[in-house]
């Protein structure tokens, strides 16, 4: 397979495999987040709201495109991991599943509402600092910049939610006071009036749209890590592109720089613009042949890497107010390199769209009950349902198109914790299952981090 041997290919496959299964157990452990409500206030029986949010889920892996899961990528740059001995490569992947699996699976076994978010960043982020501790190596294996972009969004998301949930709670007993029974459980077994079952199934199915879409993304950027840093010869760039075709991209992207050079004459944009000249240099060579190791197997791989040093070089200028249209420009002209590395194989977004559909079929029922009926002390009510679904619909797909993971799990219930808290202030809330939230939401980073560059340092060593 991809010309890696028989040993290898086994090796490949398992991992992909595996991302499938972390994808899998990402869809059970998540269910909860869309259908609790809508099980809770008898809107759905519990089989119907799982077809129903699996369906939504692997759809919503189809529309959600692929910002979220190139920030995932690109929040551990593969280029500074990837050497001759895949082995290491192997080792960085295996240390990343073991960690993601390990920690999504052990808190549904808990019936614990966690972050598959927050466990893949940490997991990503533990390898990343684990390599960065090797002799040589520097801080390099790490994107700060886009870890504190994702780390901040998973970090005010629950914030968020609660606050969103407790504003939306309020609003509607302004426009809805006379309407009782929005703000009533349900009796038994009995079914809300149609209207409000209605916009309850319509928010539970835009969040399983939006979860596929942005949780999705988090399962394709781990398949595109992996399969980048064992086969880069491969799946480096789209393979829809030649090098003709980026030789004829970087024609406006070289007139672009030399206007941009021939204009800023302060020091430090010309020591910026001299560091960005080397990639681009070498990309010349690349696509038009000129290198001296074109016709190796890493020839594509250099090419990203490239593309890659010249856009995050430029972006740096793009970033101070101060400068002319023309280096706007130059990184709206960089930044259109970007269709040729930021890309999914279609079979790779069909793996990650079923394994999260089944999983959200399947093992739903503990987390759903931990949402549904220990978060507050009083049974959720139609308002407080609908509340905590719009919240975390919008929410989710706010970040899908900002191209930042975001917390489902944590959104959810931090939206049923403000609905619960708007009705009945902290007296309303079990203390208990918030502490154990809380804790997971605590430990979740630290964990995996610690795990995660514990075992690629162990994998490393043993592969060397």
């Amino acid at each position: 397979m991809f010309g890696l041997g028989v040993g290898l290919s086994i090796l490949l496959v398992i991992c992909i495999l595996c991302v499938c299964m972390f994808e899998f157990i990402n869809g059970f452990h998540d269910t909860a987040n869309a259908v609790a409500t809508v099980i809770y206030t008898n809107s759905l029986k519990p089989w119907r709201a799982v077809v129903m949010s699996g369906i939504l889920n692997g759809i919503g892996v189809f529309v959600g495109g692929t910002a979220v899961a190139m920030g995932i990528v690109n929040m551990l740059p593969v280029e500074t991991l990837v050497d001759q001995n895949i082995k290491h490569s192997l080792g960085m992947v295996g240390a990343i599943l073991l960690t993601a699996i390990f920690w999504n699976l052990g808190t549904w076994l808990l019936a614990i509402p966690a972050s598959s978010s927050h466990t893949l960043v940490g997991s990503i982020l533990g390898v990343g600092i684990a390599y960065s501790l090797l002799p040589g190596t520097g801080d390099a294996a790490v994107n700060w910049h886009k870890a504190g972009e994702v780390g901040l969004s998973l970090l005010c998301s629950p914030l968020f939610g609660f606050i969103m949930a407790m504003f939306l709670m309020s609003l509607m007993a302004s426009l809805f006071a006379r309407s009782r029974v929005l703000f009533q459980a349900p009796e038994g077994d009995a079914r809300p009036p149609w209207w409000i079952r209605a916009i309850l199934i319509a928010t539970c199915g835009l969040v399983s749209f939006s979860h596929g879409s942005n949780d999705g993304q988090k399962g394709i950027g781990l398949m595109m890590l992996i399969l980048i840093g064992i086969i880069p010869a491969k799946f480096a760039l789209d393979g829809r592109y030649g090098d003709q075709e980026i030789a004829q991209a970087l024609v406006q992207v070289e007139k672009d720089f030399d206007a941009v050079r021939s204009e800023l004459t302060d020091t430090q944009s010309q020591s910026i613009l001299d560091k960005a000249a080397v990639p681009l240099s070498e990309l010349n060579k690349l696509t038009h042949g000129l290198a001296v190791d074109a016709p190796g197997g890493n020839h594509r791989f250099e090419i990203r890497k490239n593309i890659l040093l010249f856009r995050n070089e430029i972006s740096k200028l793009n970033g101070q107010a101060d400068h002319p249209a023309t280096v706007q420009t130059l990184y709206h002209s960089a930044t259109s390199l970007r269709r040729v590395t930021d890309y999914a194989p279609f079979w790779v977004v069909v793996l990650i769209a079923l394994s999260l559909g089944a999983g959200t079929m399947i093992g739903w029922e503990r987390i759903v009950i931990t949402i549904g009926e220990k978060i507050g002390k009083t049974h959720l009510t139609y308002a407080q349902g609908a509340s905590a679904e719009v919240v975390a619909a919008s929410t989710i797909a706010a970040s899908t198109y900002l191209g930042l993971p975001v917390s489902t799990t944590h959104v959810l219930s931090s939206g049923i914790a403000g609905a619960m808290f708007s009705s009945g202030g902290l007296s309303n809330l079990d203390k208990g299952t918030i502490q154990k939230i809380l804790l997971a939401w605590v430990l979740t980073f630290p964990v995996c981090v610690t795990m995660s560059g514990t075992l690629f340092l162990i994998f490393r060593t043993l592969f060397d």
